[in-house]
């Protein structure tokens, strides 16, 4: 989710009252600052705004009279938005769902109790990462229908990266891997990108799927 606070921080900008000399003026920036408003409203999903309410808090807000502090108001936002995707992805939670059911029962899939799974592609002989080493990689990720939305190996680049700074089912399924390996994680939205999802291709609740070949411990 794009930062809510962007909304915020147009309510603080107060050093433009000195712009009320000149009324055009003034009312030319506020109009201009509700079409930006409105923009970043409607690109993030609400598509239904109470204009009233809006300006009420808006007003509220520079006169010092919030009915709810910024946490609420923070949190209340957060908790729509989170029921706004479940409700417009049940879709591809259910897809990933019954993926990841099938997707156990084939040969040579491991589960975990985490709802991670893994199949062995090339097992390495080196030493196994820790959730605080810097790790090297080549990786391909698509989406449970195939898919790609990264891929260093299709850039031709390696990647480095803390293993705790990733994924959680990256940091777990990484550590099960020695050096040389090359694993195919099938990786529940839980452990990816959960109900926010990633840029344009990754959705909300987005089960995915990494092969990854761990190529060194830095």
């Amino acid at each position: 989710m794009k930062k809510i606070y962007l909304l915020m921080a147009c309510m603080s900008i107060q050093f433009f009252s000195h712009a009320q000399k000149n009324k055009l003026k003034m009312d030319s920036l506020s109009y201009s600052l509700g079409i930006l408003i409105a923009n970043n409203l409607k690109q993030q999903g609400f598509s239904q705004i109470s204009a009233p309410d809006l300006v009420e808090g808006i007003e509220d807000t520079y006169n010092g009279k919030a009915k709810v502090d910024m946490s609420t108001a923070n949190t209340t936002v957060q908790r729509i938005m989170t029921e706004k995707a479940a409700k417009d992805n049940v879709g591809v939670k259910e897809e990933g769902e019954k993926f990841l059911m099938e997707n156990a029962k084939k040969a040579g899939i491991v589960s975990l109790p985490s709802g991670l799974q893994y199949e062995v592609l090339t097992m390495g002989t080196g030493a196994k990462p820790k959730a605080t080493d810097k790790v090297k990689t080549h990786y391909h990720g698509t989406l449970i229908n195939g898919k790609v939305f990264d891929s260093s190996v299709d850039r031709g680049e390696p990647i480095s990266f803390p293993l705790n700074g990733v994924i959680s089912g990256w940091t777990e399924g990484l550590q099960l891997m020695p050096v040389g390996s090359k694993f195919r994680f099938f990786i529940p939205y839980q452990l990816a990108y959960g109900e926010r999802g990633a840029g344009a291709d990754i959705k909300p609740f987005s089960a995915l799927v990494f092969e990854v070949e761990l190529l060194g411990i830095e």
